[in-house]
């Protein structure tokens, strides 16, 4: 869109919201880059230039806006609506494999080579892999400095930089503040009680409108006891992360999800802010995906009663595929059951001081040793659940952020025990594909049928083609038609 200069000055000028974190606005005059929805006068035509990130930003050396925090704007939803090479590369960069494999790593999950994933990004990014990951560790950096007391060595580290010089030096170019300066300007302004030591409080921009009805209603639902609660108007629930683990707690409030990261490891917080926007959807475009949807008279009451409605993914895929098959033709409880058992005996133990959080769920690895027989599983599904984790834990299946959904999807459809509902669900929330649809589910039959679309599965398909590429969320509107727990917040 950074190219299209008429509509990003349109944009501009009237302080459209919707289009932060599409582009990045930067003033020649005064070398400042800024979110479109910034609240200053807007600038000159002519001295306005257009940018598709803000590493490219900082890389053409131009310095973040002190009012509008272009850093911490919603993510492109292109990265979330796309699977080529580099949106795949965009959502791994997001989880921190740059920071921890550098670009090779980053090559050899995507299966191709280094110069060529330079070129891609840089033609259409207008950064490489290693200016995004700065952008990435510039944007922690800045969120530890403001919301922590760490001292600002331990900071530097923790945003993955290799020594206090570069952070130093990166701070300086991006905010035109030393860290020092940045943490007395916050410490000055805040007027909310600093959160508990080895607690880190923050909030999580999206794009408006977003119902959080259906997201925390699923959530909570459908919890593994242990492993998430919903406690106090607020969905917890632990996180395996890289170098430790973490308890996240996410609540809805008016312009922003209040996000409350307690980490083992501080290292780990990129990775787990990038685990708790994708769980909620956050980067979404609502208005992209409603203006599709109501265009059909069947959903257009659905999206008018409530706009904004998100897809619930995930913090960790294998987690939700190994859910899936145990939630195979059972009801909510009974798949809850069926996982709360899997993490007693297999999941590693957490101190939770604040909620009834006792452990990680158990790795692909750590189920590998599983004896089916003590599973209360009829035996094909206990074949079919066996088959997945020896696949996850051997490599041949790879559910991660930077995966291929048409390579995942043939994988998992050619395992046994695997029909095209367990497929699509696994594609719809595990790797994200905003077009899955589940056209066999029997809450989307039932719902078609009263609003007099098409209930059979392939007339039904036939009918969704219109609603593409958005067909993940017509699955949420289309459940909202029932009256089930997993369309509500929990009292």
């Amino acid at each position: 869109m950074h190219t299209d200069t008429e509509r990003c000055v349109r944009a501009v000028r009237s302080k459209d919201a919707r289009f932060d974190g599409w582009f990045f606005t930067a003033v020649l005059t005064t070398r400042i880059y800024c979110r479109p929805s910034c609240p200053v006068v807007p600038p000159k035509v002519e001295n306005m230039t257009f940018y598709p990130s803000a590493a490219a930003c900082q890389q053409a050396g131009f310095r973040a806006c002190k009012r509008c925090r272009p850093d911490s704007s919603p993510g492109s939803p292109a990265w979330n609506v796309r699977a080529d090479l580099v949106a795949r590369a965009m959502r791994l960069i997001g989880d921190g494999v740059v920071d921890r494999e550098g670009v090779p790593g980053l090559a050899a999950r995507l299966g191709y080579s280094t110069r060529q994933i330079e070129r891609q990004l840089l033609a259409e990014l207008g950064a490489g892999p290693l200016a995004l990951a700065r952008a990435q560790r510039a944007q922690t950096a800045r969120l530890l400095i403001e919301t922590t007391t760490l001292p600002m060595a331990d900071v530097a580290f923790a945003a993955g930089f290799s020594s206090v010089r570069t952070f130093n030096d990166t701070v300086r170019e991006v905010f035109a503040l030393a860290p020092g300066e940045l943490r007395t300007r916050a410490t000055g302004a805040r007027t909310t009680p600093s959160p508990a030591p080895g607690a880190i409080s923050l909030r999580l921009p999206y794009r408006a409108p977003l119902e959080p009805g259906n997201l925390f209603g699923h959530l909570a639902a459908t919890g593994v006891p242990g492993v998430e609660e919903w406690r106090d108007g607020t969905y917890r629930r632990t996180l395996a992360l890289p170098y430790g683990h973490g308890i996240a707690a996410l609540a809805p409030r008016p312009g922003h999800i209040a996000c409350r990261l307690s980490l083992t490891d501080p290292r780990d917080l990129t990775i787990a802010i990038s685990r708790c926007r994708r769980l909620l959807d956050l980067d979404a475009d609502p208005e992209a995906v409603d203006d599709r949807l109501r265009a059909d008279p069947g959903l257009a009451p659905l999206v008018g009663k409530a706009p904004g409605r998100r897809v619930p993914r995930t913090v960790d895929a294998a987690e939700f595929a190994v859910r899936a098959v145990l939630g195979q033709q059972v009801s909510t409880a009974a798949a809850r059951t069926h996982a709360a058992r899997l993490v007693t005996a297999h999941g590693v133990p957490v101190e939770d001081a604040e909620g009834g959080l006792t452990h990680l769920f158990p790795t692909p690895d750590a189920l590998a040793a599983l004896d089916p027989e003590t599973l209360a599983l009829p035996r094909s599904r206990r074949a079919t659940l066996t088959g997945l984790i020896g696949a996850l834990a051997g490599g041949a299946l790879a559910l991660d952020p930077g995966s291929d959904w048409d390579r995942a999807r043939a994988l998992l459809g050619a395992m046994p025990g695997f029909g095209p509902w367990t497929v699509e669900v696994i594609a719809m929330r595990a790797l994200g594909d905003p077009d899955a649809f589940l056209a066999t589910d029997l809450g989307i039959r039932r719902a078609a049928a009263a609003l007099e679309l098409p209930a059979t599965p392939g007339a039904l398909t036939a009918r969704a083609a219109a609603w593409r590429p958005w067909r993940a969320y017509a699955v949420q509107y289309l459940w909202a038609a029932d009256d089930h727990p997993i369309n509500h917040l929990p009292a």
